[in-house]
This record gives structure tokens, sequence and C-alpha cells, in this order.
């Protein structure tokens, strides 16, 4: 699979802009078992503590806390649907992004600021301030001009790389579940 030119994510922003602002639905869930390893999943169960159960987040640690250890404000990695989509042709190249919830909602800095609340199935979720961004893996998988794309100014005020969010409700969820926009922690 090429990568998608500067050209092509230029003209998907019309459609990244048409995403849903309050009500969205969730297109993928993904369980990262470890390094390069995805499990894509039907459903699955978010947890106060765990994060997505099964999940790596946990285990793996953060260079953004003091002690290395998870970061409570990373716990969840949350991409538009659209932008993946964007960048890659199946759900196996958009699981390769890192993220483990894609979900076509407006995921923009002026629609989901820090401490909005998102119901999925029987979880919520509240949005953080951790900025959300690329690894060198990301650059690989979809080329240098995604990462200018999401990194863009554009970019970061429509949250094109994602958002980090934390589970503050746990609750099955599963593909197909209703994204609601709830109202600030």
């Amino acid at each position: 699979m090429g990568h998608a030119t500067a050209e092509t994510l230029q003209a998907g922003l019309a459609a990244i802009r048409q995403s849903p602002r309050e009500e969205g639905v969730l297109q993928l869930i993904v369980r990262r078992q470890g390094s390069g390893q995805r499990e894509i999943l039907g459903s699955g169960r978010l947890d106060v503590t765990e994060g997505l159960v099964g999940d790596s987040w946990l285990t793996r640690g953060s260079s953004r806390t003091p002690d290395g250890l998870a970061h409570p404000d990373m716990q969840l990695n949350v991409m538009n649907s659209r932008v993946a989509a964007l960048l890659a042709r199946d759900l196996e190249g958009w699981a390769l992004s890192g993220d483990q919830l894609y979900m076509d909602l407006d995921l923009s800095v002026a629609n989901l600021a820090p401490g909005i609340l998102l119901e999925i199935g029987g979880a919520i979720i509240a949005v953080t301030d951790q900025q959300h961004a690329s690894c060198k893996a990301f650059v690989a998988r979809y080329g240098v001009a995604a990462a200018t794309f999401v990194h863009s100014p554009t970019g970061r005020e429509m949250r094109l790389r994602g958002i980090n969010a934390r589970v503050v409700q746990s609750g099955g969820i599963k593909i197909g579940d209703t994204v609601r926009k709830l109202c600030r922690v």
C-alpha cells in the first residue's frame, strides 16, 4: 500500500469536517497487546483502572510521568474514523495507528474541550488535556505527508491525530455503539 499524498489528504478535509458533533458511532475497537501487536475486537470492556481491558496501556508506562508508570490521562487513544480511513485503506491499516477507539465524531478542540464526557455503550470516558502525538512508527506506516497533515495548524485544531481520554465509568462497548457527547466533568 502506498502512502496518501499531501493533495489527497487535503482533499479529504471536507469529509472530516462533516463528522457529527454531538452523537457519532464507534467504528473500531483495537486492543494493543504489545509492540506492533493489534487485535481488532467486535466488543470490549472499558475499566476505570485498566482502560480497555486486555490492552497494554497499564504495563507499557509513559515518558510523561515522573515515575515512568502509565499516565492516567492517556488511558485511551481515540481517533476520528474518517481520518483513519483517509490514511489507510482497510481496518487493519487503521489499527496500525496505535489507537484503541475509532469513532465518527468531531474530535476538534472547539467541539471536545478537556473534561467533556463521551458515553459509549455502557461506559463513559472523559477527554483529557494530554496532547496526542505521532511517533516514528506513525510516519513509517502512513508517510511523512500524513504526519505533516495531522500536525499542521489545521490538523492540531481539528485533532486529526486524535485525543487522549480516561475511563470515568466502566462498561461494555461494541462496534456500532452510539457515542454521545455529554457535559463536562
